[in-house]
């Protein structure tokens, strides 16, 4: 998913790749942006298809921490080849004056690091063992395309994915982390992590601003625009994909909410739970709360030491 919203002027600035700023004027500490400025356009041109990207039953279940670990693994294995195709193209194209501005290979590529976490997921011959899906070729068929014939229109491909990395790119990495357990020292969330950017808010500035730069007539950004679109389309598709695969997956969804106690499995058998039902639901739930508890181990124990001091107290009133 990528987050497209423009952001206030971030507190201080980056120096990568030169640090340069074009297509904004300063007036005191206030960014003003010109509606023609292409990160103004792409913003407004990709509001609707990126909240339909964001409502995806795949997103929607991401977010809420419901992952099934072999989507989450297939959904690196498509990411590894779009990036590997985008960057193959950046690199052809990075002298290219549509896109020149835009070559942050150290602080933005994303290869790399997806390899180290297909290594940790499916072991060192992980490369023998992943294979491209139908959606995602068509992504990197048209990755490919652009780059070859049309390099200007590499700037949609670009934007709508690292600028969505630095952005909702970073919840999905907490929600993935707790949901599906992985170690704390970040094995198999390499591709969210950023060595190379210190600030992520000022980045997407600096990178908003130089696309702000480049010379591209209007024709030309209204293409890029519809292009960003195209983008978003086909990120769709490789979720629908995934959709699919995972109706055949036997059911091994976690929830990575904020639960009470890290409790799984069935919420009804979680003794807070049952008891908040009642709280809000009358006294026929007092039955379920003490069922609930008795078949808790630890409410067992509780119940026995409460029947044995209600026999002490017995035992010294009758003395």
């Amino acid at each position: 998913m990528s987050a497209m919203k423009t952001e206030e002027d971030a507190n201080g600035t980056s120096t990568a790749n030169g640090g340069g700023r074009g297509g904004v004027c300063e007036e005191g500490s206030v960014t003003v942006l010109s509606p023609t400025d292409l990160s103004e356009m792409l913003a407004a041109g990709t509001k609707e298809v990126h909240e339909k990207a964001e409502n995806t039953e795949f997103v929607k279940d991401f977010l809420k921490g419901r992952i099934r670990k072999e989507l989450f693994k297939l959904g690196h294995v498509a990411l590894f080849f779009t990036y590997s195709a985008m960057e193959e193209e950046i690199e052809r194209n990075k002298e290219h004056p549509h896109f020149a501005p835009l070559y942050f290979p150290h602080e933005l590529h994303r290869r790399d690091a997806l390899a180290r976490d297909l290594e940790f997921f499916y072991g060192e011959d992980w490369q023998s063992r992943i294979r491209i899906s139908p959606a995602t070729q068509r992504y990197v068929d048209r990755i490919r395309q652009v780059g070859r014939d049309q390099p200007a229109l590499l700037v949609a491909h670009a934007y709508t994915r690292y600028m969505g990395d630095l952005s909702g790119g970073q919840v999905l990495r907490k929600v993935a982390q707790r949901a599906l357990k992985l170690p704390p020292t970040g094995e198999g969330l390499s591709f969210y992590e950023f060595d190379g950017i210190h600030s992520a808010k000022a980045f997407k500035q600096l990178y908003r601003s130089r696309m702000n730069e480049l010379e591209l007539d209007t024709h030309t950004k209204s293409r890029v625009v519809e292009e960003a679109n195209l983008a978003f389309q086909f990120n769709m598709e490789i979720f629908g994909e995934l959709e699919e695969v995972g109706k055949t997956l036997q059911d091994d969804v976690l929830d990575a909410a904020p639960a009470h106690g890290e409790i799984q499995g069935d919420v009804s058998q979680c003794p807070y739970h049952a008891a908040k039902t009642a709280a809000s639901n009358g006294s026929s739930y007092v039955c379920q709360v003490a069922m609930t508890v008795l078949k808790n181990p630890s409410g067992q124990v509780l119940l026995a030491a409460w029947i044995a001091a209600l026999a002490g107290l017995a035992a010294w009133y009758l003395m």
